[in-house]
């Protein structure tokens, strides 16, 4: 069934989202504009649909080697055309999974998640058949450690996706898993990736390396600095690690292991706390516009910055003196404002380096085209049901916009511990 269901996806699908959009399946209205909550959720996933379309309509296809430019920093593009493909991968999944993981309904955004959700196991499917022309790169270089690890993340996410797969596509799964183990981490962040990837192995086949865990673990509790912060290694850096990658997957690698009954639920507690607070924080960051403050390395993943803030809401662990409406306000704001600037889309859809609009000196010698995708981690409430309060709440002012206007808006304190 699951086969035939693909057949009649592909014969279907729109040759391109520019496509889809000119033939009237893709909602062209004015969603996303401020005051209406039912337009926020319509916005979220036409765009969505825009970042993901390109990459999963062509490796479904297995073309996506073939089609997929790489756009990177000067002298760079060898380099990056080993690990890019992946990186559109695992990041597109990262962030498409928990829309995915919502079971399918007969409504027009049910039947557009069920497309999806097709596309998208059948591109993991191809990724990791060493006989597709579109088999990646799970053992060359460091870059595809990250880049497993976020594809791992986006398979704890959505175990709906796990379970599409067949047999034999679940052990070629496993074993692209288990061959980015032959990579080094660094002593930094790095540490989360060889975690998450473990976290998955944990989950669907009861084995992960636990000492791989622990070791990030324990190194990240002895790199917090404190206020919600934890430094990238030893040292504390100006950027937004901490919502890119530390603190969304320092958070699901505990939670996998509390709930495989290897860690204490305490340790979650600790991080969660902390992990609200630096979510508190980044609300703060948004401006009035939508814009928020450039500073530090990958700033091309754009809206993903927000990534944290997107999982606390989630996982309805946001902070509690934000409302769901002044969360997903604030993100819609962000999202507009980083991925509807002209020029952030190339001619055929594809993403293409820069923060707001095409910035090319914005990124760095490694960043190319498939790294803009972890863009798609502010998307992650999508998760959440159209009935949730995340989408039925009123729209709200968010904290710089309330401040920003003369509205009376209460102190903000640090945390301790």
């Amino acid at each position: 069934m699951k086969r035939r269901t693909f057949t009649r996806l592909v014969a279907a699908l729109p040759i391109s989202f520019s496509a889809a959009k000119e033939s009237g399946k893709i909602p062209k209205t004015g969603a996303g504009q401020p005051g209406n909550s039912d337009d926020d959720r319509a916005y979220w996933v036409r765009t969505l649909q825009k970042i993901a379309d390109p990459v999963l309509t062509a490796l479904a296809q297995n073309r996506l080697k073939a089609e997929m430019p790489i756009e990177s920093a000067d002298g760079q593009q060898q380099s990056r055309i080993l690990v890019s493909h992946l990186e559109a991968l695992g990041r597109t999944v990262a962030g498409l999974a928990p829309w995915l993981q919502l079971e399918t309904d007969d409504s027009p955004e049910g039947r557009t998640r069920q497309r999806y959700f097709d596309l998208t196991w059948k591109s993991i499917a191809n990724a990791v058949n060493p006989q597709s022309p579109d088999y990646m790169n799970f053992t060359v270089g460091g870059q595809p450690l990250v880049d497993t690890a976020f594809l791992a993340h986006g398979l704890v996410r959505a175990p709906r996706l796990w379970n599409a797969l067949s047999a034999e596509e679940q052990a070629n799964l496993v074993k692209a898993l288990q061959a980015s183990r032959v990579i080094k981490p660094g002593y930094s962040n790095w540490l989360l990736f060889s975690a998450m990837v473990e976290a998955a192995l944990l989950k669907y086949t009861g084995a992960g390396d636990e000492l791989r865990m622990d070791y990030a673990i324990k190194q990240h509790l002895a790199w917090y600095k404190g206020d919600g912060a934890y430094g990238d290694g030893p040292d504390f850096h100006w950027d937004y690690y901490n919502s890119y990658v530390i603190q969304p997957m320092l958070l699901d690698v505990v939670k996998t292991l509390v709930e495989a009954g290897k860690a204490d639920k305490s340790l979650y507690e600790t991080l969660l706390a902390r992990a609200q607070r630096y979510a508190a924080v980044q609300e703060r960051l948004i401006g009035p516009d939508g814009s928020f403050a450039a500073f530090g390395r990958s700033l091309a993943y754009r809206c993903g910055a927000f990534q944290l803030l997107s999982q606390t809401a989630l996982q309805k662990n946001s902070p509690e003196e934000l409302s769901p409406g002044q969360i997903r306000s604030a993100l819609t704001a962000v999202i507009r404002r980083t991925m509807d600037a002209p020029g952030t889309y190339d001619a055929k859809g594809w993403l293409q380096i820069g923060l707001c609009g095409h910035q090319p000196a914005i990124g760095e010698t490694y960043i190319s085209t498939g790294s803009l995708y972890l863009c798609s981690v502010a998307f992650l409430p999508l998760g959440l049901p159209a009935t949730d309060s995340f989408w039925t709440d009123p729209t709200e002012d968010w904290t710089a916009k309330k401040i920003w206007s003369g509205q009376n808006v209460k102190v903000d304190h640090a945390i301790k511990g």
